[in-house]
């Protein structure tokens, strides 16, 4: 029988994702200027106030507050008109330095090895499917491009009327053999200005967002729930007290795989949290992409201050072409998942973590990040002793607009 599965975004001017973009733009900065540093920054944002929180260790000085102000009036708080104001919004800030007990596990240990170990004790998952080009899941792929489009037509001025806040929700559904069929329901809520009609609002958002991005995928059953309160002119953080975090499952499958519970902006690539889940999707992409399952997961796992994962775990759901236990065996000798050597292969130096703090971590390859790249392919074919496997296409309809 068929099924139905659902996955959500926001845009980048939805409270939580405003304060995930101000924390991963001071951890940018920070990286900037100093490439070890360790960042763990926390932001709240309410009603005309934003408090940034959190501990640091850098050589570099960073103006967090005008770090603050730049991102909100970026994401087009700008005017006081929109309840919330780049300009008149009180910063607060109480940052204070790296624990050293953290520091002692974080830190190249003075033994022979001098490894980098895990910033803390955790669990990550990673995962792929053929669903999609970026062979992401298709709800949480479309949800964010139905978020980002929300936002390029509001600064294009496409839609004068809307507002910096707002949300995706797409219903697919799959045939019994797990393959996406069609759009059953997509629920788009937006800020807008208080002059305009909720009529006008579900004529031109159906019109110029859900149409344009969704496509081939609709049919005369869709349903459509556009602003289904009537009404969305208090929005940001005078409507919602944001903070840090709070999207996680937006961040990654839109839960369509399983999530370890760590949160991603504001933190250094030290913290495996960040790292190993990075780490994750990029080996679970290459499961994928090499045509050695449809779908796969893979799960990290480490103890503070020990640089090797405790386990890898492999769930290819019964698509894979090879016994998951073997492929777990030529991870481990294809893919070097200590701390130290992820941040290395990844790049994870680099300042680039704000632009990923909207739309999405994963599936990002427009935007050119490592963990996207699957380029040791013929080395995990080699480690399994397979020299035949070729990737599978994406089904045909499957392209995202």
């Amino acid at each position: 029988m068929s099924y139905f599965f659902t996955s959500e975004s926001v845009t980048e001017g939805h409270p939580d994702k405003l304060c995930d973009q101000i924390s991963d733009a001071i951890l940018d900065d920070a990286l900037r200027q100093d490439k070890n540093s360790h960042v763990a920054c926390e932001c709240l944002a309410t009603t005309g106030l934003v408090l940034v929180a959190g501990e640091m260790r850098t050589s570099g000085y960073i103006d967090i507050a005008g770090i603050a102000r730049k991102t909100i009036q970026e994401i087009g708080y700008d005017d006081a008109v929109f309840g919330f104001d780049h300009k008149a919004c009180a910063v607060l800030v109480s940052v204070g330095a790296q624990s050293s007990d953290i520091a002692m596990g974080v830190d190249a240990k003075e033994d022979v090895k001098k490894e980098q170990g895990a910033g803390d004790q955790g669990l990550m998952f990673g995962f792929a499917c053929d669903e999609t080009p970026e062979l992401m899941p298709l709800p949480i792929a479309l949800a964010h491009k139905l978020t980002k489009k929300l936002a390029d037509v509001r600064k294009k001025n496409g839609l004068s009327y809307l507002r910096p806040d707002g949300k995706s929700q797409v219903t697919v559904q799959y045939s019994d053999d797990g393959r996406p069929e069609r759009i059953e329901c997509v629920v788009i809520s937006t800020q807008h200005a208080d002059n305009v009609t909720h009529q006008q609002i579900c004529s031109d958002i159906k019109k110029h967002i859900i149409e344009p991005i969704c496509g081939e995928w609709l049919d005369d059953k869709t349903k459509y729930h556009i602003n289904p309160t009537g009404r969305f002119v208090i929005g940001g953080p005078p409507g919602d007290c944001g903070l840090t975090g709070r999207k996680i499952i937006v961040d990654t499958y839109g839960g369509y795989s399983r999530h370890g519970g760590g949160a991603f902006s504001g933190k250094d690539p030290s913290k495996v949290d960040r790292s190993a889940a990075y780490a994750a999707r990029w080996v679970a992409k290459h499961v994928v992409e090499a045509g050695l399952a449809k779908k796969c997961e893979v799960q990290v796992a480490y103890a503070i201050g020990v640089a090797a994962p405790v386990s890898i775990h492999v769930d290819t759901f019964a698509t894979g072409k090879t016994d998951d236990r073997a492929l777990e065996k030529a991870i481990a000798k294809v893919f070097d998942l200590r701390p130290a050597s992820i941040i290395r292969d990844l790049d994870l130096l680099k300042p680039q973590y704000k632009k990923l703090a909207a739309y999405g971590h994963m599936g990002r390859e427009e935007l050119g990040v490592k963990w996207e790249q699957c380029d040791r392919i013929a080395d995990l074919l080699k480690a399994l002793g397979v020299t035949n496997a070729v990737p599978e296409s994406v089904p045909a309809g499957a392209a995202v607009a």
